[in-house]
């Protein structure tokens, strides 16, 4: 299914007029001089075309997903954007980058989460279209990421080597051949054997020098996918793995060395905007490619679902967002001599939907659309506005209530409060995925907003685990997304337990401020809560809700949020006075 680079150049040149001008003056890099005038052998150019967290977005991404902002908020008047994404789109692009570059030597790398949280037309079909389109596009390496482990190990491997899924078969009626390019995988290993899953390096030739790509998924893998998908494996550090791969591949000749790492960063000030910026980075990313070995040049990373283009201890580390809006294009010059990279320069560009159409794309995604068929356009719902993910800020630091969240929370609760006698609900952040524009909600918008089959429990808490938990929130920095009936309190003043400590410690949420139902929360009485069972099995960092007694599980998020939107509509933004701040 992977299509030659030269291939894509011609597609994507194909009806695209105005092309000619966007290469005029380029200059063009090839293997015919060898020599700089007696100054030894001349340099080896190399692209790097990278993406990252695409999730399955084959379509293009509605709402903010599919959107990037290209300037600053000036007084009331909102930041611009533009319209990204899409895979006929990104295809074009990847393709004319290439070519305005004119160089021979692109190599097209990403940084993990291709697939999982995907929209409902890639994981009706076990995301197999997304690798198909992937390969289309020319991807050649990838690490791989958290949602990678979604379905297991033993998925994965399909994924990667082909074949029909196990339980629903060839799906579209075809064999699926696999990935049409290698993922890597150097820091999950098989606990029984001690082995990586997947290679966790590739080299590449370029012209008489070689590159080497470790892949790497971020340590905490385990905390933020559901057991069941992370059954048998251990994941190690970034740091430690990402050096002993580099020394393996300095001992192989290779000096030239590139990590795509599924952990990242973010920017943070009023210039955090900038895609193409690095205004004030944090996040686990610094610590990491500040401690990984010299050895090591560039650092693709990805996860936070934000761009940036930094130097971090002399690496260049790079990421291009999510949903495919964004391709980092990365320009390497490699001394022949020393096998090194001697410079490595990026620009973050925005894939904008104003080119042509890629129309192997197209054909994919009108084949999976209509063996989709009509289940996906059943309106399920309406809005009356737009419902956003977008978190209001408690106060620096920490963020509260979206109004979709609290919907989708309210809709958990009205699944659950009969049957399983259920007070109160509390849904993740990040198991909401999509916005919700104003209008009608097709079953295809609410699978996007909740993708992840994940089944509603309901346990036992008593007063004071609730408001441990509430606690936990501040220490694992995520806010959880209440239901209208549980109301607390935050104090800003307040202390937040050190991470590894009792989260009951900690002194955010005042005792007497967590109410249900307007009434205050007592310590020894049992409530019973809803959540989902990511949740309940301690994903995310939320380990004090293992400690939940009597479960019972219910129906699927997605069922429970469908029938909510149905049974409510048209759905309002509810009031986001669930939380309060003190002060």
């Amino acid at each position: 299914m992977t299509r030659s680079l030269r291939q894509r150049r011609t597609l994507a040149l194909a009806g695209t007029a105005s092309v000619a001008a966007l290469v005029v003056g380029a200059t063009t890099v090839g293997a015919a001089a060898d020599t700089r005038g007696g100054r030894g052998p001349e340099p080896v150019q190399v692209q790097l075309l990278a993406l990252n967290d695409f999730h399955g977005a084959l379509e293009p991404p509605s709402g903010s997903g599919g959107r990037v902002q290209t300037g600053p908020a000036v007084g009331t008047t909102p930041a611009p954007t533009v319209d990204a994404g899409g895979a006929e789109f990104l295809d074009t692009q990847l393709a004319l980058l290439a070519e305005q570059q004119r160089k021979r030597n692109t190599i097209t790398v990403a940084a993990g989460d291709l697939i999982g949280a995907s929209p409902l037309l890639s994981a009706a079909f076990h995301d197999e279209p997304t690798i198909e389109s992937l390969g289309l596009a020319g991807l050649d390496y990838a690490s791989v990421g958290n949602h990678e482990f979604d379905e297991g190990a033993a998925e994965l491997l399909r994924i990667q080597n082909g074949g029909c899924h196990p339980v629903d078969g060839c799906a579209d009626g075809t064999p699926f051949e696999g990935a049409g390019f290698q993922y890597l995988s150097a820091n999950a290993f098989v606990t029984e054997t001690g082995a990586p899953l997947l290679a966790p390096y590739a080299i590449h030739r370029v012209q008489g020098v070689r590159i080497g790509f470790i892949g790497m998924t971020l340590e905490g893998t385990a905390d933020i996918v559901s057991q069941q998908g992370v059954a048998g494996l251990e994941f190690a550090d970034e740091i430690a793995t990402a050096n002993r791969y580099a020394a393996e591949l300095q001992s192989r000749r290779v000096e030239a060395i590139v990590v795509l790492l599924h952990q990242g960063g973010t920017q943070t000030g009023p210039d955090a905007w900038d895609v193409d910026g690095c205004a004030g980075l944090t996040g686990p990313i610094v610590d990491i490619a500040a401690g990984m070995s010299d050895a090591i040049d560039v650092v693709v990373s990805g996860h936070t679902h934000q761009a940036y283009n930094c130097r971090v201890d002399g690496k260049l580390v790079t990421s291009a967002g999510s949903n495919g809006r964004l391709v980092t294009d990365i320009d390497l010059t490699i001394d022949r001599r020393t096998r090194d990279i001697e410079q490595a320069v990026a620009d973050n560009v925005v894939v904008t939907r104003d080119v042509v159409r890629d129309p192997d794309q197209t054909a994919l995604i009108d084949r999976y659309v209509e063996l989709l068929g009509p289940i996906a356009d059943r309106v399920v719902g309406e809005t009356a506005t737009e419902l956003t993910r977008a978190q209001e800020t408690l106060f620096p630091g920490a963020s509260g209530e979206s109004a979709l969240g609290d919907v989708i929370a309210d809709a958990q609760l009205a699944a659950t409060d009969d049957e399983a006698g259920a007070v109160a609900a509390l849904m993740n952040p990040g198991g909401v995925r999509a916005d919700l524009d104003a209008g009608p909600v097709t079953y295809e918008e609410a699978f996007t907003v909740q993708p992840f089959a994940n089944n509603l429990v309901t346990l036992d808490l008593t007063g004071a685990q609730l408001q441990c938990v509430l606690e936990q929130q501040f220490q694992v920095g995520r806010t959880l997304y209440p239901s209208a009936t549980l109301t607390y309190a935050v104090d800003p003043a307040g202390t937040t337990a050190p991470v590894g400590a009792d989260p009951c410690t900690g002194t955010r949420v005042p005792d007497g401020g967590v109410a249900i139902g307007g009434v205050p929360v007592d310590a020894g009485t049992t409530y019973r809560i809803t959540v989902n069972n990511f949740l309940a099995g301690g994903g995310d960092g939320f380990s004090t809700l293992t400690a939940g007694t009597n479960a019972v599980t219910g129906s699927l998020d997605l069922d429970a949020f469908v029938a909510y939107l149905e049974a409510s509509s048209p759905v309002a933004v509810p009031t986001d006075d669930r939380i309060t701040v003190l002060g």
